[in-house]
């Protein structure tokens, strides 16, 4: 489990462009432009492969809209460009069936494209009155599937946990069980047909139920004999760097695993922004492919698909119950909980014998040293109520473990210098583990980056993928490129909220702007985030229609939703609290129901 490998899967026929078995990961974006703009859809579907996109999807909400997609097909291949398109479609079966004639792929959502509406309603279904159910996916969907076949077109089997169905809701609960079962509900009759240029989706905009949904997909494939590709995605990432970070923890993390054959990150920008982020993602992880070996052994209690925490005994506020850490070299917008001062000593050593490198406490009334490998035997000369030992992976034998982990002062700051830094750190842990070491450690990781974006991201892959798997109690991300270290501070703290171990600013569940969008996603962001970021206990949803909005924002404190063109819904949590709202006063309203549940204070 420690060496990069990519999952295998079957070959999908695509177009011109085939997905999973020995392919590379494909990248792909989706148009905002509306459907029946012929010209706007084929411009920017120009700029999206133009930037490096594999497959552009564009929504269809109805049977124009996918009539359509034959018209913005042919305009683009009479300009040269052969790139495969992808039909969206949400609640419209018919649709579907015409899209299916226009384009190479068509997706299709599990939570409603036989179902009804959502409207969070519990039903109680009997076994016999689920079965029947079940048999009118099958008679709507096979004759789906029998259109693709005819036009050899490929399907994407999407779920979105923002849109899981009442009937699932009301068997499975909102859960990644449920998710995985709308899903499975589907490739059942696509197996049983025979039809395999199938991919899968299985999508969230919280990490940790995105990441565990999909091992958990994977793993329930394995036991049914099914080997399709996966397309990943963090829903609702946002923008900015909270987008990118979101999106590198959530993909990564799985990418990082071997599992994925495509990609969109979603962020909430002009979508051939989306591209060069996914590119990078990609590039940062298959760069692995074929590294020097990782030894290590997997401890029986480990669940791969739902890795638990550790035991550690606390040591300050680090370990145990305490909320990760974050240690830095400066505060950025956030200050760190301890801050590294090289090799400035402190009046009092807390050392009997002197060592250069101390930590403090941020209050700055504590002083801790730092040791490196070659000091851990002064470990038991410090008077210090908390010790730092940094020890590469290549230096953590466990000799050298059992030697820190004998003073319960000790905390370990792991490094690691392989191009696999996840699956090196995780065989140290693992070590731990089975030798019943319960020092607390810490994660650094140095990189040597000059772009703000190459840092997210990389940082976001590998800090993320230890933190969001509960690796570690801690995190210290240091940059030796041209990026001030106090944005290092903050992407740290970035990457525990997007793990969701620590809240430390407002969270915005943003979409990505789509042909469904109903106002200018973009100025109403920014708009949104003036009022409110200094809230930062809340999670805000602004969504751009109700195909996702109220569920995704089930896990928001407060939604902000468009219900009609420039006109908005406001939500607290399911519930809709106001509709209909002009776009240019919904701001205010927002600002007026927060304020009225009590959640308000001023910044």
């Amino acid at each position: 489990m420690y060496n990069y490998h990519r999952r295998h899967t079957i070959e999908v026929n695509i177009g011109n462009t085939p997905l999973g078995g020995e392919n590379p990961i494909r990248i792909q974006s989706m148009t905002n432009t509306s459907t029946l703009d012929t010209p706007s859809s084929v411009e920017q579907c120009i700029a999206i492969i133009d930037a490096g996109a594999d497959y552009v999807r564009l929504t269809a909400q109805g049977v124009r809209e996918a009539d359509n997609l034959g018209n913005i097909r042919r305009e683009l291949r009479e300009r040269g460009y052969t790139t495969p398109l992808v039909a969206d479609i949400h609640f419209n079966a018919h649709a579907a069936d015409v899209a299916a004639e226009n384009v190479e792929k068509v997706r299709i959502n599990p939570g409603n494209f036989v179902d009804r509406v959502k409207t969070f309603e519990q039903h109680n279904y009997t076994d016999e009155e689920y079965a029947i159910e079940l048999q009118r996916i099958r008679d709507r969907f096979v004759p789906f599937l029998n259109i693709c076949k005819k036009h050899h077109t490929a399907i994407r089997i999407g779920v979105n946990h923002g849109s899981l169905s009442d009937r699932i809701m009301s068997r499975y609960g909102d859960t990644p069980q449920g998710m995985v079962e709308s899903c499975l509900e589907f490739l059942r009759v696509c197996k049983d047909e025979d039809f395999s240029d199938v991919v899968i989706s299985i999508k969230a905009s919280n990490t940790v139920i995105m990441v565990e949904t999909v091992r958990r997909l994977v793993d329930a494939m394995d036991k049914e004999e099914m080997h399709y590709p996966l397309h990943l995605g963090v829903t609702e990432a946002g923008d900015s760097e909270d987008g990118r970070i979101k999106s590198a923890v959530g993909i990564g993390t799985l990418l990082a695993q071997g599992i994925g054959d495509t990609i969109r990150v979603s962020l909430s920008e002009d979508p051939k922004n989306e591209v060069p982020v996914a590119g990078k993602l990609v590039n940062y992880i298959t760069s692995r492919a074929g590294h020097a070996p990782i030894e290590g052994s997997c401890p029986e209690s480990f669940s791969a698909v739902q890795p638990q925490h550790r035991p550690t005994h606390p040591c300050g506020i680090i370990g145990s119950n305490n909320t990760p850490i974050v240690i830095g070299t400066s505060a950025g917008k956030l200050q760190p909980d301890f801050l590294y001062n090289g090799n400035r000593m402190p009046h009092t050593s807390p050392l009997q014998r002197t060592i250069v490198d101390f930590i403090y406490y941020t209050p700055l009334d504590n002083v801790f040293p730092l040791l490196n490998a070659s000091q851990v035997n002064e470990i038991n000369h410090c008077t210090a109520s908390t010790i730092f030992v940094q020890l590469d992976c290549t230096e953590a034998t466990l000799d050298i473990l059992q030697q820190v982990g004998s003073n319960k002062q000790a905390v370990i700051i792991l490094t690691s210098h392989h191009i696999n830094p996840i699956g090196d750190c995780q065989a140290v842990i693992h070590r731990m583990v089975n030798a019943g070491i319960t020092t607390p450690v810490v994660i650094k990781m140095t990189y040597h980056e000059d772009e703000a974006e190459e840092l997210q991201i990389k940082s976001g892959v590998d800090l993320g993928a230890i933190m969001i798997d509960h690796y570690a109690e801690g995190l210290w991300l240091e940059n030796n490129g041209t990026i001030p270290s106090g944005h290092c501070t903050d992407y740290a703290f970035a990457i525990l909220q997007a793990a969701r171990l620590r809240t430390s600013k407002t969270e915005y569940i943003s979409c990505p702007s789509c042909g469904r969008t109903l106002f200018d996603l973009q100025q109403t962001i920014a708009r949104v985030k003036a009022a409110t970021s200094h809230l930062k206990e809340l999670k805000i949803g602004i969504m751009g229609c109700i195909v996702n909005g109220p569920g995704e924002m089930a896990d928001a404190d407060y939604g902000y939703v468009g219900c009609g063109p420039k006109r908005i819904a406001l939500y607290k949590g399911k519930r809709c609290i106001e509709r209909n709202i002009p776009e240019e006063e919904a701001v205010e309203h927002l600002v007026a129901l927060i304020k009225s549940n009590g959640d308000w204070h001023e910044a």
